[in-house]
């Protein structure tokens, strides 16, 4: 930027550049507590862990569920075979049957069963160990989530207490800016967020004779308007230049 922009300065205990760097300090301040708003919002809205947690349990309740119907389905199968096994014995052993190729059918189809029978024994105690460890497992879920939960609600606890804490400060920061930026020109305004839209930072301090935008040491005379509380951009970064 070419040359030196001023405006005159207005009538107040604070010089104009003074003003805007505490409109500057105000914005700044503002803005992160909307930020932190912002993040407390975020974690209020849900819990990740908490979520994973419940959706693990109630998954492993589905399995335990389904097992125990295969559980059920094992015992009632495991019963009529039991009675088949029954039956052929008392029959067998009766002493009804005569015919010795009929007996031997027999038998022979009493061992089949027997067979099946000690197959659909294992199958079962197979199942009645997989239900025993998916209820150990959920029991250590619940309790997982159950630790999640109290965490949670002492988390909200302390969210809400830091969110009801910083609403009323955003409200005061609001209202001081309001308040401040009443107080200013229109053109120094505009030239304020000209210069906050370009660089980010509108306005920064004079010290040791340097501007602490770009680090260059000031010409005497730009130096010396600024001290005497004109509004001066630094002539080379464009910034507003502020002395105490």
């Amino acid at each position: 930027m070419t040359g030196l922009r001023l405006l005159t300065t207005i009538s107040s205990s604070m010089s104009l550049p003074g003003q805007l760097y505490k409109l500057q300090q105000i914005e700044n301040e503002l803005q992160k507590k909307q930020k932190l708003v912002e993040q407390i919002d975020q974690q209020l809205n849900g819990n990740q862990a908490l979520l994973e947690a419940e959706a693990k349990l109630a998954s492993q309740k589905e399995q335990l569920a389904d097992a125990k119907r295969k559980q059920k389905t094992a015992e009632w199968a495991l019963e009529d075979l039991q009675e088949k096994v029954n039956s052929l014995n008392k029959k067998l052993y009766s002493a009804t049957i005569k015919n010795p190729k009929e007996l031997l059918n027999l038998e022979h189809e009493l061992e089949s069963l027997k067979k099946e029978l000690r197959k659909k024994e294992d199958v079962l105690l197979d199942l009645m160990g997989e239900v025993e460890a998916m209820q150990g497992e959920i029991r250590v879920s619940s309790e997982k989530l159950e630790g999640l939960e109290q965490e949670w609600q002492q988390k909200q606890e302390a969210l809400s207490h830091e969110k009801a804490e910083v609403e009323p400060q955003l409200i005061s920061l609001d209202q001081r800016k309001q308040e401040l930026r009443s107080q200013i020109s229109p053109g120094a305004l505009q030239l304020y967020e000209e210069t906050k839209l370009t660089k980010g930072q509108a306005i920064v301090r004079v010290e040791q004779g340097r501007c602490q935008g770009c680090h260059v040491t000031l010409p005497m005379a730009e130096w010396r308007r600024a001290r005497s509380g004109e509004l001066v951009q630094c002539g080379n970064c464009g910034r507003i230049l502020y002395l105490e």
